[in-house]
């Protein structure tokens, strides 16, 4: 087993400080586990209040503008901070990020509740009112500020878990994100339903703080010190480029996984119209719930099994897998057809999640990871905006009107079936084809090539023989 103590490394992934204390794997592991179990909390609760926040807004107002303007607000602050949290990763202790980060957090939720009991409850939800947006404000903004921790846990992966075993950690972080993805929208909907907005805000109050206060009880002693950092300004989106452009293919790599979000954007904007044509709203969340355990699955057998000796080759097989299961789950209007089709999906992603992460983890130097995590995720939540504003309208004017039509339907029924939703089958048909030929396509490239020799040389200075 490779020790910590007593070297100085400036290769990729190792720890840049001469005197850190002597843990075992398997105490080291153990960290890693109650900061994961931690994180997950944290965004489970995050998730539950922002979903909740959705459904309240909506059925108080029955304005979908307003859904939408705090949903795309959410999306939009998410991209354009993430290259600054990065930022603030790489010159900061990882611990103490996670902490600002729940105290953050809560402080935002708790404004949010005082704004509750202090608003007339009769205009609160008001859109006139500066009471309903200070409200939303306050929990957007903590919603926000949160994802700072899984920047930061990416990097206590490096930190924490030996070289050969981060694929499998990687599956273990996926596996707890598709655990929040699974129950919160069915959480939330029991919870504003049951409950009300008031008591929802008191529920995710009071979570975030457990949260906190559990991280103030964890230690990161392999980090003594933050790792050098050439990072400037609290915006360094020129030394995140410097740190992604110093690794040959690495940009190539998160534009790839942002295209391929781009394409699996298309099937979260319409999977749920879909689904709400062939289930009523209350069985159709309960559906999607059961569905989604595959997020579950996926990241267990990842955590099992680990990503193989070419994370990348693995990623762009699944990446094909996904894109075949996508085309074909709607092929026909079938109920049983498209919960299978979803729960695999489900089950492939963690896998193209971990491949990026380990890819990123072993090549890139421990002092920059945080700005490449922040530069990807900038990139890649820009793509679920640009999915709905492209794709939905289209749907809805042109594409749906035209399968529903007798001359539509009857050139799309030898492939497609009949239905009445034989329109987003269409698109999700070509979406499915789009990313099955782009990932056969990346295999060609000179990109896949260099990044692979990366990673293996990488792996082999781990591993000397």
């Amino acid at each position: 087993m490779q020790e910590y103590a007593h070297r100085v490394s400036t290769h990729p992934g190792q720890i840049t400080t001469t005197t850190p204390p002597r843990r075992t794997a398997a105490e080291r592991a153990r960290t890693f586990r109650g900061i994961l179990v931690n994180t997950a909390v944290a965004n489970l609760t995050t998730s539950y209040l922002w979903f909740s926040l959705t459904f309240w807004i909506y059925l108080e107002t029955r304005n979908v503008i307003a859904t939408g303007v705090t949903g795309g607000i959410y999306m939009l602050l998410l991209a354009g901070s993430s290259i600054s949290f990065g930022t603030f990763v790489d010159r900061t202790r990882k611990l103490r990020v996670m902490q600002f980060a729940a105290a953050f957090t809560l402080v935002m939720f708790l404004i949010a509740g005082a704004l509750w009991l202090i608003s007339p409850q009769e205009s609160i939800s008001a859109l006139d009112q500066p009471w309903f947006w200070a409200m939303a404000a306050a929990i957007l903004i903590g919603a926000v500020v949160e994802n700072m921790r899984n920047i930061a846990l990416s990097t206590t992966v490096t930190i924490l878990i030996d070289p050969d075993d981060r694929a499998k950690a990687n599956g273990l972080v996926g596996m707890v994100q598709g655990m929040a993805f699974m129950v919160t929208s069915v959480l939330s909907g029991l919870s504003i339903g049951l409950l009300g907005m008031g008591a929802t805000v008191a529920i995710a109050v009071v979570l975030t703080a457990a949260a906190f206060v559990h991280l103030l009880t964890l230690s990161l002693p392999e980090e003594i010190r933050p790792a050098p950092s050439d990072s400037t300004g609290a915006f360094d989106l020129a030394g995140s480029w410097r740190a992604v452009v110093a690794v040959s293919g690495l940009f190539a790599l998160i534009l790839f996984s942002t295209f391929n979000n781009f394409i699996g954007g298309i099937y979260m904007a319409l999977m749920d119209p879909y689904g709400l044509e062939m289930f009523t709203v209350e069985q159709w969340g309960i559906a999607f719930a059961v569905a989604s355990t595959g997020f579950i699955a996926g990241g267990a057998v990842i955590a099992k099994t680990g990503l193989g000796r070419n994370p990348l080759r693995t990623m762009l097989l699944v990446v094909m897998a996904m894109g075949l299961l996508g085309a074909l789950f709607t092929i026909r209007e079938w109920a049983w057809l498209y919960l299978v089709g979803i729960w695999l999906y489900m089950a492939l992603f963690p896998a193209v999640e971990a491949g990026e992460q380990t890819v990123i983890q072993r090549v890139v130097p421990l002092e920059r990871q945080g700005r490449v995590f922040g530069f990807a995720g900038a990139f890649e939540a820009s793509a679920a905006p640009i999915t709905a504003i492209l794709v939905a309208p289209a749907a809805e004017l042109w594409i749906i009107p035209y399968a529903r039509s007798e001359a539509g339907a009857q050139v799309l029924e030898p492939l497609l079936g009949t239905g009445t939703s034989r329109g987003i089958a269409l698109i999700f048909l070509c979406g499915g084809i789009l990313m099955v030929i782009a990932a056969a396509m990346a295999f060609l490239t000179p990109v896949y090539r260099r990044v692979s020799a990366e990673y293996a040389e990488a792996a082999r200075a781990d591993n000397p023989v």
